[in-house]
């Protein structure tokens, strides 16, 4: 196995919403610790994947959730037929071999595993493998990046200080309605007028943010609709399966969603 693996074959879609790439490519300039903020679905993991392309270099990503340990980041001994042997984690890989390791949702991981990023978001750039005893000087082409959606944090759920104060920030929302309707368009194959109407239910969703609704419908979730339309669904039959049924189960708030898919459809 090598890093090279981790490395993107082909360049994922992007459509740029303003300066992040510029930004991005000047961060990595001093592999500046990033963070990526913004809600589900607005295209994070997508721009790194697009960044990692763009910059020529591997991107390995780690889906945070609440009962990772730091173990299963850096590293652990496990047994196998010639005795116990170190497998490093994907944390560990990254820091050896110079690759971006992206830590998606890190907010869904607990405070006392994040912490392990912490010495290597300063000027030391090391990561200390007390198992081993081991510190292993990061890679020069090494970056961390993090995405953290801010609607999920609570009192139990958010970064400590001391680790948002270890990063620099790029913030995401949803396209603008023609951008938005462009991207759904090219990746789920339909065409761009029925994609902005998918997008104008959307933006109907979104206005109930706060009033039911966590969140409203993604772009994530417009692709969904879209590909169901690409496969002969009805447009308001997509809309229940891919936009009402997931992101609710309020029968008063699935009545206006539906009532708002039928007023555009």
């Amino acid at each position: 196995m090598t890093i090279d693996q981790y490395k993107l074959k082909t360049d994922p879609y992007y459509q740029p919403l303003g300066s992040e790439v510029t930004h991005f490519e000047a961060a990595y300039q001093d592999r500046m610790p990033m963070m990526l903020k913004g809600p589900t679905g607005c295209g994070k993991t997508r721009f790194i994947e697009h960044m990692a392309y763009r910059l020529d270099k591997p991107l390995i990503t780690v889906s945070c959730h609440e009962d990772m340990t730091a173990s299963d980041l850096v590293g652990r001994y496990l047994l196998d037929s010639s005795g116990t042997t170190w497998h490093d984690g994907p944390l560990t890989l990254a820091v050896r071999f110079g690759a971006i390791c992206y830590l998606d949702e890190i907010v869904e991981a607990r405070q006392d595993t994040t912490v392990v990023i912490h010495s290597l978001t300063d000027d030391r750039r090391v990561l200390p493998l007390e198992k081993k005893n081991e510190v292993i000087k990061a890679h020069e082409d090494f970056q961390v990046v993090i995405s953290y959606n801010p609607g999920y944090q609570s009192i139990l759920k958010d970064l400590k200080e001391s680790t948002k104060q270890r990063f620099a920030a790029i913030d995401f929302g949803y396209p603008d309605a023609v951008t938005e309707a462009k991207i759904i368009s090219h990746e789920a194959n339909i065409d761009v007028g029925l994609a902005a109407t998918l997008v104008t239910i959307a933006e109907r969703s979104r206005n109930l943010k706060g009033h039911g609704l966590e969140e409203g419908a993604s772009t994530r979730m417009l692709i969904y609709a879209g590909k169901l339309i690409s496969r002969g669904i009805s447009i308001t039959e997509a809309c229940q399966l891919a936009l009402v049924v997931p992101i609710t189960d309020d029968p008063e708030l699935r009545d206006s969603l539906s009532a708002a898919i039928a007023a555009c459809a």
